[in-house]
């Protein structure tokens, strides 16, 4: 029997995409098992799996995924989330309001450069920028096109310093950059990691109409 078909792996916290990968390869007892995009270890959410011949259909799938993302303003890490090695902790501005970071979120919708972060699975000289990082060599990765189509401020907590985010993004859009960027780029606070990220959906198998409510 030929098994061929896509799985939608609701990806726990922890392992890459590469070792689910791994795991439904000796489940099915398969070669040739593929992944839609690429999700972060610590990220949750729909992993598209091929299986078998449905891996030549992987180029074709489109790329946007839709994201619910937790955001730790006043803190910098060595990987732009929260399982990095913190790096500096900064006290935020005493009157830091809703209004102020919907300002700064304008910034980053529709087509924006963004550097993907040095602890990444960006190829660099033929190796992984992970890679080089984990070797005390963490690379300055150069900025690359991506598109925010959607960007919703869903919740701000002045006491914690964190925010809630809805994210509908074409693919290679990281999150981890766009919550260390929103620091960056504006007065609100200093470079910031993502505490928490989950894809709710992932292509093929939803639309982005679902995100625009």
């Amino acid at each position: 029997m030929v098994i061929c078909g896509f799985l939608a792996l609701d990806k726990p916290a922890g392992p890459s995409s590469h070792s689910c990968v791994a795991l439904i390869r000796r489940a099915y007892g398969l070669k040739r098992v593929g992944h839609g995009g690429t999700l972060d270890p610590a990220v949750t959410g729909v992993l598209p799996i091929a299986l078998g011949p449905a891996t030549r259909l992987l180029p074709y799938l489109p790329g946007e995924k839709g994201y619910s993302a937790t955001v730790q303003l006043g803190v910098r890490t060595s990987t732009d989330d929260l399982q990095g090695t913190v790096l500096s902790r900064h006290d935020l501005p005493a009157a830091l309001h809703a209004s102020d970071l919907e300002a700064a979120l304008e910034s980053f919708r529709g087509p924006i450069q963004q550097r993907p972060p040095a602890v990444s699975a960006v190829h660099v000289d033929g190796q992984r920028a992970y890679s080089l990082a984990r070797q005390g060599r963490p690379p300055v990765l150069a900025p690359r096109p991506v598109t925010v189509h959607q960007l919703q401020l869903r919740r701000w907590d002045p006491e914690t310093g964190q925010l809630d985010l809805e994210i509908f993004c074409s693919a290679g859009t990281y999150i981890r950059s766009l919550a260390r960027d929103l620091g960056r780029f504006s007065a609100v606070a200093p470079p910031s990691p993502v505490s928490v990220a989950r894809v709710p959906w992932a292509s093929p198998s939803a639309s982005a109409s679902a995100w625009r409510r």
